[in-house]
């Protein structure tokens, strides 16, 4: 068993289903938590609204440079025809 750090509601989780850094949401109140430890099984609070706009900087940044790439690539190519 485990405590919902926002609501104190016992949350009913087995030490060998989940591993530090696993997700979870509270039954009671929908609270993110994540397992912060394994014996005893300790819940912390995740806030979304950070973790939400930390991904989508690191995915938008992924994916210009996937695109600059990309590019390059196609640079490369067209360029590759002159035999200076």
């Amino acid at each position: 068993m485990a405590t919902c750090p926002e609501c104190d509601a016992e949350i009913e989780v087995d030490e060998f289903d989940v591993d530090k850094g696993d997700l979870i949401s509270c039954p009671d109140c929908g609270s993110n938590l994540e397992v912060t430890s394994i014996a005893p099984v300790e819940l912390e609070s995740v806030d979304d609204e950070e973790d939400d706009e930390d991904d989508d900087d690191e995915e938008d940044g992924d994916e210009e440079e996937d695109f600059d790439d990309v590019d390059d690539v196609d640079d490369d190519d067209s360029t590759g025809e002159d035999f200076d």
